[in-house]
């Protein structure tokens, strides 16, 4: 069996036997393969050094080995804050509007991925399967052709693929694209955003795409296809029935006083959203008066890149949409909303989901997103909660028994609202069982042995003469 070679723009190493804390279902399905592949994971250590040099730091933990190296502050802020986070994210998000394009950013983002090669290049045998993942590193593939190496490599993207004429606006987006298609295989989470792909590649660069989802591209196939995420389903269904979980449960169930329970769980990120929740909630609130005062929202929204000003603007604004609603809403012994800039572990969180009576998944724009499928893993099936999901996440593409809404529209998420706390139980069960049926099948694990089948070569006509393959597409994309 080849060994895997994972490489990600940080790396989660594994817990010693006996530590506290738990990893997220990625960490857990990617370090389950590398113990299977005999396997190492390299990525970025979150350290900065005064000087690069390389140096690997390895370690193994869990019969799995992981490489890191430091980076400069100047790598971490042109290629990580800059090019990585302030061009390509709001981009591939469809926010263009706070897309930064700056030549400096740029040259870091092409630095880093060139570091990353040379410091990893040691490590790659040559029967090795390599697996990037992410925006962070999509040239990374092309640079290591260039020093020789001739194994199969894999990229998989975890957000979106924005329309061509979005991405058009990037400078120098063909030779972005063009160093992705010296991977082998390209993975996307959803057809929605592998058509997008497949439709620069043939509006923008006049490539011809197979009925197999495969582009013949400098004498070689490369294969472009949707792998959509999931949750660890049998590790996050035993985390809600842990202790942790149920004391959670009881916490939040008591502290509502029998009032209906919506939950939102979002990195602070204005992909997630989460000033349109607040609105749209705000607006139930007043549309409904006779409901107003039994039902509250638990938003947790732990920071993130606080270096980032558009991260610190969002901040800013929730902070002052929670104080407006719950000024105009509240009265001594109820606040609608309760905002927390905080995370909590797995079992915990899974307590307040089963608590939950409607898990408010609504992003403006998201590759998948595994709070949907959490929520509903964490349900009881004979009183579940109703998930309303946003019909621009990639989980709608598989969970369509949630009550999809339009994020942008305050009065249909007000309603959608309504509609779920009106529910009947028959109908929330009937959702549920089949919400279920594919969060727990399509997991984790069947994603990562579905990606590294692809990688290794094993189900390269998987798709050949299926009806809905992304080959010649004849509609013109939407910008």
């Amino acid at each position: 069996m080849s060994r895997l070679i994972v490489i990600s723009n940080r790396v989660s190493v594994p817990k010693a036997a006996g530590a506290a804390g738990a990893q997220g279902g990625l960490a857990v399905a990617l370090n389950s393969a590398l113990r299977e592949h005999r396997g190492i994971w390299f990525g970025w250590s979150g350290q900065e050094t005064a000087e690069f040099t390389g140096h690997l730091d390895m370690q193994r933990n869990d019969d799995v080995t992981t490489a890191t190296i430091d980076l400069e502050p100047q790598d971490i802020d042109e290629y990580y804050n800059g090019y990585a986070n302030r061009t390509l994210w709001p981009l591939f998000h469809y926010r263009i509007d706070l897309t930064e394009y700056d030549r400096n950013f740029g040259e870091g983002y092409e630095r880093v991925n060139e570091r990353f090669a040379d410091s990893v290049l040691p490590l790659i045998e040559p029967e090795d399967l390599v697996w990037v993942h992410d925006y962070h590193l999509l040239p990374l593939g092309s640079i290591l052709r260039g020093k020789g190496v001739k194994n199969r490599m894999g990229l998989f993207l975890h957000t979106p693929w924005p329309p061509t004429r979005l991405l058009a606006s990037l400078p120098f987006h063909e030779r972005l694209v063009a160093s992705m298609l010296e991977y082998d295989v390209i993975g996307f989470q959803t057809t929605e955003w592998l058509e997008s792909f497949m439709h620069y590649v043939q509006k923008e660069m006049g490539l011809k795409v197979n009925l197999d989802n495969s582009i013949d591209y400098k004498g070689r196939r490369v294969v472009a296809r949707a792998f959509p995420i999931g949750i660890d389903y049998a590790e996050f269904t035993q985390a809600a029935a842990s202790d942790e979980a149920g004391a959670a449960y009881k916490a939040l169930k008591s502290s509502v006083r029998g009032r209906k329970i919506l939950i939102g769980v979002d990195r602070l990120d204005y992909s997630k959203g989460l000033g349109e929740r607040f609105e749209g909630f705000a607006r139930f609130l007043s549309d409904h008066p006779d409901q107003a005062g039994d039902a509250v929202l638990l938003q947790i929204a732990p920071p993130s890149r606080g270096d980032v000003a558009s991260y610190q603007q969002i901040r800013e604004d929730l902070e002052r949409k929670t104080g407006h609603i719950n000024g105009a809403h509240a009265d001594v012994n109820f606040v609608p909303i309760r905002y927390v800039n905080r995370g909590y572990p797995r079992a915990q969180l899974a307590g307040y989901y089963r608590a939950a009576d409607i898990g408010l998944v609504t992003p403006l724009r998201d590759g998948m997103n595994l709070v949907a499928k959490e929520y509903v893993a964490a349900q009881d099936p004979e009183d579940p909660g109703v998930l309303i999901l946003s019909q621009f996440a990639g989980a709608a593409l598989q969970l369509k028994d949630a009550l999809l809404v339009n994020p942008h529209s305050s009065e249909h998420l007000a309603e959608t609202i309504k509609r779920a706390l009106d529910m009947p139980l028959e109908e929330r069960k009937r959702r549920h069982s089949k919400l279920l049926a594919s969060v727990r099948e399509e997991d984790v694990i069947h994603w990562r042995e579905q990606f590294v089948r692809a990688l290794a070569g094993k189900d390269r006509n998987r798709d050949a003469g299926k009806e809905g393959a992304a080959g010649d597409l004849s509609h013109d994309e939407a910008a």
